[in-house]
């Protein structure tokens, strides 16, 4: 793809049922890019609420509206089609960046040619560090996960290896990948390997693009110096009719196909089948206990593992055990 580069910086947000959050999202990203030659381009993802409204009366914006949900990945690749900047920030609608981050973060990357992608330090609205550089998924990962030992012993290098708990949230760092939310990547880098993989239509996106572009010899980086508040999973919350994760913000289903996805692309049919079972075998065996134990709120527990154990099995048909993506919008 032959590229002109101007503006500098192409910032690209993916909205989805979005008006609430999106006047202080634009608001906090012009405060962002000031001093940097930037453009803005907005994707609306065929919103059902107010948000296409608001756009059409927004100065500074390139919009473009899609009929049909198109998804983060395609969303985001939809805009990197038309971006003309030597880099892209990817900023989440619930995304709230401080003054100046995008600027800062441009003159980094200028003075570290060799980092493909990097992502910033996300905070929740009352100040607390959400995960902001995290490991590539894999089976002993996602029993640490699910077994709650990772929260548990958050300090521990080994327990709180996922989400990196154990480091200095305000060190630099060179990590295996960052969370879309807030990140800026090369669009050079992106010339070689393209954006996302628009099979993932929501969740793991980015894990697999990190992987790619380490693999083309990128680097990618935590850098906690461009900060955001991030409210996380809100466009989520507003899917009807799907299992949403309060714990870890994500449409459970969603979170499922792109796992199987990722794990056969990235490790073949016996990763996506013990990545399904693994997670299938723990359910089942939370309920066994909760069904023995009989303690407060137990029977609650066991109708959210079956349901759970459910929609997992749901998820491998639905991707023929991680071979294929259902067709868009999930």
């Amino acid at each position: 793809m032959t590229r002109y580069f101007s503006p500098e910086l192409s910032i690209i947000v993916v909205a989805y049922n979005s008006a609430p959050e999106l006047p202080a999202c634009l608001s906090a990203i012009r405060a962002a890019a000031a001093g940097v030659g930037h453009e803005i381009l907005v994707v609306d993802n065929a919103s059902r609420d107010d948000t296409l409204d608001l756009l059409r009366f927004e100065s500074g914006i390139r919009l473009l509206p899609s009929a049909v949900n198109l998804g983060f990945a395609a969303g985001n690749n939809l805009a990197w089609r038309q971006a003309r900047g030597r880099y892209l920030a990817l900023v989440n609608p619930d995304a709230r960046p401080d003054a100046g981050s995008l600027a800062r973060a441009v003159r980094w990357m200028d003075a570290h040619p060799q980092v493909g992608l990097a992502g910033g330090r996300l905070l929740s609205e009352d100040g607390n560090d959400q995960p902001s550089a995290r490991s590539f998924p894999s089976l002993l990962n996602d029993l640490l996960v699910i077994s709650g030992l990772s929260s548990r012993f958050a300090r521990s290098r080994f327990f709180g290896r996922v989400d990196r708990t154990w480091a200095d949230p305000a060190e630099a760092a060179a990590v295996d990948w960052v969370p879309g939310a807030f990140a800026v990547i090369r669009c050079s880098a992106l010339d070689e390997e393209g954006l996302f993989d628009e099979r993932f239509f929501l969740y793991f996106e980015e894990v697999d693009l990190c992987r790619r572009l380490q693999a083309r010899g990128f680097s990618v980086w935590y850098q906690p110096e461009w900060r955001a508040v991030h409210i996380g999973g809100v466009s989520s919350q507003r899917v009807e009719g799907e299992h949403f994760n309060r714990h870890g913000s994500q449409l459970s289903l969603w979170r499922m196909r792109s796992a199987l996805l990722y794990y056969r692309k990235h490790h073949g049919w016996l990763g996506a089948f013990g990545a399904s079972w693994l997670e299938r075998l723990w359910h089942g065996l939370r309920l066994w206990r909760n069904r023995l134990q009989q303690r407060q709120g137990a029977q609650a527990r066991c109708a959210e593992s079956l349901a759970l154990s459910r929609l997992l099995a749901r998820a491998w048909q639905d991707t023929a055990g991680g071979r294929s993506s259902p067709p868009r919008p999930w």
